[in-house]
């Protein structure tokens, strides 16, 4: 079992929520239940997903959550995309989280590889 804190994706995905969150607050109220909400709960299954696959006893499994922890944060990239072409975001921000899903997605890629040589 590994502690998922001490992972430098986990970490790098942590900020990336942290943001989302930031930048999501100003959105309008009345996506509050629709693009706000799914966008939210997409950046968090990132997280939550490299933190379960952690707990799993193979490498397997580990690399099985990091694979959903992929599709969760391409759900994200699609939806800070749409935010922006709505108006929600300005360029910069969406600059700024776009960038940092990318290397999310990249490091998930790269753990997935290692893990997939090892097993």
């Amino acid at each position: 079992m590994k502690d998922f804190r001490e992972l430098k994706v986990w970490e790098k995905a942590h900020r990336f929520v942290l943001g989302v969150y930031r930048s999501s607050q100003s959105f309008p109220a009345d996506e509050r239940f629709g693009l706000t909400a799914h966008l939210r709960k997409s950046v968090v299954s990132i997280t939550s997903n490299i933190a379960e696959g952690c707990g799993r006893e193979t490498d397997k499994d580990f690399a099985r959550f990091l694979i959903i922890a992929a599709g969760s944060a391409s759900e994200a990239e699609y939806q800070i995309l749409l935010a922006k072409d709505l108006g929600y975001l300005s360029d910069s921000s969406y600059e700024d989280l776009d960038s940092k899903v990318n290397e999310v997605k990249r490091m998930l890629n790269s753990l997935i590889q290692t893990l997939n040589q090892t097993s």
